[in-house]
């Protein structure tokens, strides 16, 4: 992980500082509601339906477990003993008093992490694949690129004040699982003919209101020129995008109306002003980054131990979780463990001050003292040995984090929604929840296959609903909280946007209603068909006569 050095450490504790006075002033009423406004959201502090709501960055996802154990003690003394992970690797706390946000950050400080731009409409965290640096198919490690993004685009003056919010994937494996393609800038790593290592660079993607699927604006960039090249994709929108209309005024809309070869076309033009400037990547600057995220002491081990085999043998049920919530490591022996945080009847991605806890410790026994945050809204302890997996197991089902539901149709993935979110028309946890019980059956769920069902509460898209294999949007319904169902959408490589079937449903009946999309699955799959590659070949007009039909 990357270590702050001097000045890491002064201007984060300069920045609390300011931020501290900043509050004072507000409530002393010195500040107004609108001048405090923007000075809170670059801190990532909002003002939610019932209490304030502090946004923590996790930095492409990588918390020690110093740092999860001070979330859970925040959690415990400031909040009201939980964290919710978000789909941008961040923690949210619902419940911190205003008067103590500043208490949180200096605490936040101390094992050197921050609030800075998690809002506003500055460049937000960068995030990339939660299995970067150990995924067997990587190409690259992308998290040194991760790194050098992130101290480039945090406090840069000229990007503080963007037309909209700003965001950034990087992926570094043959799979993208980071989303890149609904960002806002996604950055694949490539090699080119001469073997050489570069950027796709894919620009113009995201979901929100008007969800679009990004752009390639240039096919190999080499690494040395990402910054300036980022730089120059900014300046063209921070010029060109609309500043009139924030529903307009994404990247998206902008490459849009100038097209995609007019928007690179402007981003050359400017990137000759700045390539080989100052901000060229050399390669000592490369290796100083890299050598924060050095792989760790491993064993040479063999893979699938004795010991290890025979458990898989013996427990049918440790046997499934291993399949569903592990993944294979690089490195013979180990496996990456994902910890699901979406047992039912807890809303997805929360996590107990005594389960972050509990991580924690795991970490620093089982691995090296390392978590990271999916987008999916689950925790991975990224270095677990294979013949440590069934001590880890049986801990994982006392905290609540074995449910063997990784890619399953009940690992939803789900904002906050109307319980909290003033943004929202309608509520998902609840929703989420009866889903969940619905469908509680195991054999069912491994025999449905990998379903991504994602969900929000508004079109603001925090729940991904757009690119969820079955996609829930809340709406309001003459101010009542009703449900749009799309279908086919999908992330990765082959990343599509889900179609709407019809008219929305009342809470009640989004069981029912996914359990008939269910059905026509089940009755019309071919031999080892998964959910989306039936919608793509059935098209969604038989799950729509399903759905919408009298008798059934």
């Amino acid at each position: 992980m990357y270590r702050y050095d001097a000045i890491d450490h002064r201007i984060v504790r300069e920045r609390v500082e300011e931020f501290r006075d900043q509050t004072r002033r507000f409530l002393a009423g010195e500040l107004s509601e609108d001048e405090f406004r923007p000075l809170r959201l670059m801190n990532g502090l909002y003002i939610q339906r019932l209490a304030p709501m502090l946004r923590v960055a996790i930095p492409y996802g990588h918390l020690s477990s110093t740092q999860l154990r001070k979330l859970a003690d925040i959690a415990r003394r400031y909040d009201k003993g939980y964290g919710h992970f978000t789909t941008r690797q961040n923690l949210q706390y619902n419940w911190p008093t205003l008067e103590s946000v500043p208490d949180i950050l200096a605490e936040l400080a101390e094992v050197e992490m921050h609030a800075i731009q998690t809002s506003g409409n500055c460049v937000r965290n960068t995030t990339t694949d939660a299995f970067a640096g150990v995924a067997a198919d990587e190409l690259i490690d992308p998290r040194p690129y991760c790194e050098i993004i992130r101290q480039w685009s945090t406090l840069h003056p000229e990007f503080a004040y963007l037309p909209r919010k700003f965001k950034i994937a990087v992926s570094g494996a043959v799979e993208d699982r980071a989303a890149t393609l609904v960002h806002d800038i996604g950055l694949h790593v490539v090699k080119n003919a001469a073997g050489e290592v570069g950027f796709k660079v894919i620009v113009g993607g995201g979901l929100g209101r008007t969800p679009i699927i990004g752009e390639v604006v240039r096919e190999f960039l080499p690494t040395e020129h990402l910054l300036t090249y980022l730089d120059a994709i900014l300046r063209v929108y921070n010029r060109f995008g609309r500043r009139d209309n924030k529903y307009k005024a994404r990247i998206k809309i902008l490459v849009k109306a100038l097209t995609v070869e007019g928007f690179a076309a402007k981003v050359e033009e400017e990137w000759s002003h700045l390539k080989d400037g100052p901000a060229t990547i050399r390669p000592e600057d490369v290796a100083h980054y890299a050598s924060f995220f050095t792989a760790p002491a491993y064993e040479s081990l063999s893979a699938s131990p004795a010991e290890f085999a025979a458990k898989l043998a013996e427990q049918p049920a440790f046997a499934r979780w291993v399949e569903r919530n592990t993944r294979a490591h690089r490195q013979s022996g180990y496996r990456s463990v994902v910890l699901s945080l979406k047992k039912t009847g807890v809303p997805p991605g929360d996590a107990s001050d005594a389960q972050m806890d509990a991580v924690a410790d795991w970490a620093d026994r089982f691995g090296f003292g390392e978590i990271r945050v999916a987008h999916e809204q689950n925790l991975i302890l990224p270095d677990v040995k294979e013949r440590d997996l069934f001590v880890l197991w049986e801990l994982a089902k006392q905290q609540g984090f074995a449910t063997p539901n990784v890619g399953l149709l009940t690992d939803i993935i789900c904002c906050p929604g109307g319980d909290f979110c003033s943004l929202a028309n309608a509520k998902s946890i609840p929703v989420a929840e009866a889903i969940q019980q619905r469908f509680d059956d195991f054999d069912y769920l491994n025999d449905l296959g990998e379903i991504d069902l994602n969900m929000s509460g508004c079109m603001n898209a925090c729940g991904h609903h757009h690119v969820g294999h079955i996609g829930i949007l809340g709406v309001d319904k003459n101010g009542e909280e009703w449900y749009q169902i799309t279908l086919g959408g999908s992330q990765g490589n082959q990343t599509s946007l889900g179609k709407v079937i019809g008219p929305s449903f009342a809470r009640a009946q989004m069981p029912d209603v996914i359990e008939k999309i269910l059905s026509v699955y089940v009755e019309q799959r071919q031999q080892g068909e998964r959910f989306i590659e039936a919608v793509r070949r059935l098209g969604i007009t038989p799950f729509k006569e399903r759905v919408y039909a009298k008798d059934h």
